[in-house]
């Protein structure tokens, strides 16, 4: 039976006593509003754990002063059955009194991945999930912690926090999950209307078309950037950025030798919805 824990301390009660019985422990941190992309990380922490804990948490400290935090899509009863359908052990679901004090001084800041991109665009937006992901690692102690690729550079900037800092934790990344018609699934997808939801495509197609193109040499690195940021601009949205990076470290390219991930964010609407391909050419 899946159980449901509010306070730090029991959900750290409840992973002490499972270590104790020699189990391992999978986590899935998330700001609810599940779909499949998060059930997705679900099923990939089920196959390298023996207990999966879900945190359903929408952290305040990651968004901006003119962001979407007080409308983020919220569904507590559906995300449980969610859970529990898919066979998770434990939901951790704590009140932001729980984990900020008013007088709360403490950062958890990475300063090289996390520079560019979203953390241009978003300033102390990492400074936010570096610190919360901190505070629920060290709540449920987990073995194993798994994290979508759709946010690759919140995936980088995890992975180097947890080498950095020692934690002993073993980071998995899960592919991105995405609608029949290619749109990268999110939570904030609810956002956009009809008109909106159909432009965002101009987001994968996109991506797709250029992979396709930079695999096959008939596309120009220049000319990849130049056909993304026109495609979306040509739909109705607004790019926030497109950037082609080197998938390791994050630096930026000026070619596609080796492993690239192209970035890009872009608005539709007021919706800001974010995606990435990543490609290798050797």
């Amino acid at each position: 039976l899946m159980q449901i824990f509010k306070e730090i301390n029991t959900i750290q009660e409840f992973s002490k006593v499972n270590k104790l019985k020699g189990k391992t422990i999978g986590f899935v941190p998330t700001m609810g509003f599940l779909h499949e992309g998060h059930l997705s990380l679900i099923n990939l922490a089920k196959q390298h754990s023996d207990i999966v804990i879900v945190s359903i948490f929408v952290n305040p400290t990651q968004f901006g002063p003119n962001e979407d935090l007080d409308k983020y899509p919220r569904d507590f009863d559906a995300d449980s059955k969610a859970c529990e359908t898919r066979g998770v052990d434990a939901i951790f679901y704590p009140s932001i009194k729980e984990y900020y004090k008013p007088d709360a001084s403490t950062w958890v800041i990475e300063e090289e991945l996390s520079k560019g991109l979203c953390g241009a665009s978003r300033p102390n937006h990492f400074r936010g999930v570096t610190t919360i992901v901190t505070k629920l690692f060290n709540s449920v102690l987990p073995d194993v912690a798994v994290f979508g690729e759709k946010d690759y550079q919140q995936a980088a900037v995890i992975k180097r926090m947890v080498r950095d800092l020692n934690f002993p934790i073993k980071i998995l990344t899960g592919e991105i999950v995405r609608e029949p018609d290619g749109l990268a699934m999110s939570s904030r997808n609810k956002y956009l209307n009809k008109e909106e939801r159909k432009n965002a495509l101009s987001i994968s197609k996109s991506l797709f078309k250029v992979k396709e193109a930079v695999l096959n040499r008939t596309m120009g690195f220049d000319e990849a950037l130049t056909y993304i940021k026109n495609n979306i601009t040509a739909s109705g949205g607004r790019v926030d950025y497109v950037n082609i990076l080197d998938a390791d470290t994050l630096n930026t390219k000026n070619n596609f030798e080796g492993v690239s991930v192209i970035a890009v964010a872009a608005f539709f609407g007021n919706t800001r919805l974010i995606d990435n391909i990543l490609i290798e050419r050797i």
